[in-house]
This record gives C-alpha cells, structure tokens and sequence, in this order.
C-alpha cells in the first residue's frame, strides 16, 4: 500500500479524503473516486469536519424555528431531526442493530449475524427510543438557556460524534468482519493523526464557546471529552463482543458519542 503524498502533492489526497468522508458519512452529494485505505485514512481524519457541516445545519434549522416562535422543544426535535436526515438514519439504524448484538448474549459470529438482519429487535428499539428521547431533552435545555447555547452545542455535538469516528478508526483496533465500511476504515488512521485532530477540535470547540462566555469554553472542552470518553468506552465493549468494529458499531460509537457530549453540556448548565 503506498503513502500518501507529502508537500504540495497532499491536496488530491486531501480531496479524496472529504470526498470519502462526506461520500460515506452525510448526503451531501460527494462523488468517492478512491475506495482503499489510504482515502479511507485521510477520509476518517476529514469526519470531523464532515460533522461540523451537518452540526451547522442542524443548528442552523433549529435557529430558524426558534426565531419563527416555535419555541425550545420544537426547536430541539428539528435539530434532533436534521442530522438522521443528513446521514439517511444510517447511524441510528447502526446504534439499533449494535445494541441488538450486544444484548443477544450469543457468540461474536451469531451476533455479527443479528446485526446485518433488516429488522430491529427489542434492544435496539429501546436504545434509539432513549438516545432520541435524551438529545431531544437535552437540546430543549440548551436552546432554553438561549438561541446561541443551542446552536453552539448542536454543531459541538455533531462534530465529536465524528471524531470519534476518526478514533475507532485508529491503528490497532481491528475489523469485525472482512467486508464493508468497518474493513476498509479499520486500523488507518495512526494514533498521532488521531491526537492532533482531536487537539484541533478542542481548540476550536473552546474558542466557539469563549464568544459565549469563558465559563463556556471550558464546558465545551470537557462535554467534548465526555463524548469521547463514552464513545471509547462503547468501542472497547464492542471490540471484545464482536473481535472488531463494523459500520454498525461505527453508527453506534457516533450516536453515543453525540449524545453522551449533550447530556455533559445540560449537567454543566450555568442555570
């Protein structure tokens, strides 16, 4: 496999990187011209920026419906509403069947067998009915503390649920399965990338919340890290159940992510 180019010859890299990231992650209309590990390296490294797209239109909906006088909760579930659109429910459907094979108590194979069946079982019913139920919640607070700490937590939110995309795709954890998305993402992006993307999304994070306020930017900082820090943790019990990741335990990781960094920023409310 070769490298990816250095200098100035990074930018075709670059592009088939967005190109993968929005191709695979959104509905944006990205045409994916490279399909192996090295566009799925930097394609993964590019998943943040992919979510801080679909934040902002998230966001930028629920704002809309706010300035019509909708109120909070409307408000909240448009938001809630815009990112399952944007991405064709592919993360929900994925947290419903993770959450499917990890309650079936049966063997990896067996489970990885549940997973890739059509229909949801009970598991999986409950997990999206919760995770749906607690973003809604939890965006009806935030936009209660006014427009812009709604907005601001939307786009956060949003954004670390792909970086932790980018992480469970670090060198060292393994595919489940030898085909599909889990296979050609799996083990490529090295754990140095992984750290500076993730130090460049804090940073960026902190700086959004210090036009609120400074108390802001460091509840930003530490929502995101709790979104990670539950996003790993769902990583390493599937890593173990399963023997690897899959796109459905990548749906689930950003899922969990997304609404572990809400859940933190409602707990770290000023009011």
């Amino acid at each position: 496999m070769r490298n990816l180019p250095s200098g100035g010859g990074d930018y075709p890299a670059r592009m088939d990187g967005l190109r993968f990231a929005f191709g695979t992650l959104t509905v944006f209309p990205a045409r994916i011209t490279r399909w192996d590990r090295d566009a799925a390296r930097a394609g993964m490294l590019s998943a943040p920026l992919a979510g801080l797209v679909v934040g902002l239109c998230s966001a930028a909906a629920g704002a809309v419906f706010l300035l019509l006088g909708s109120g909070p909760l409307l408000a909240a579930v448009v938001t809630t509403a815009v990112p399952a659109v944007l991405t064709r429910g592919l993360h929900l459907d994925g947290l419903a069947d993770t959450a499917d094979g990890l309650g079936s108590a049966k063997p990896a194979e067996d489970a990885l067998r549940i997973m890739k069946q059509s229909d949801i079982g009970p598991f999986g019913v409950i997990a999206l009915v919760l995770v749906l139920l607690a973003q809604v919640a939890a965006l009806y607070e935030l936009y209660g503390e006014g427009w812009a700490r709604g907005t601001v937590a939307a786009a956060l939110a949003a954004t670390v649920a792909r970086l932790a995309l980018t992480h469970a795709s670090r060198q060292g954890v393994p595919a489940a399965r030898p085909e599909g998305l889990g296979a050609i993402v799996a083990a490529t992006v090295p754990t140095r990338s992984a750290t500076l993307t993730t130090a460049l999304v804090l940073v960026l994070g902190a700086a959004t919340g210090l036009l609120i306020s400074p108390y802001d930017a460091v509840r930003d900082v530490l929502a995101a890290g709790a979104g990670l820090g539950a996003a790993a943790l769902l990583l390493r019990r599937c890593v173990r159940r399963f023997g690897g990741v899959t796109g459905d335990v990548f749906g689930a990781v950003e899922e969990t992510a997304a609404t572990a960094t809400l859940i933190a920023l409602t707990l770290g409310s000023a009011g």
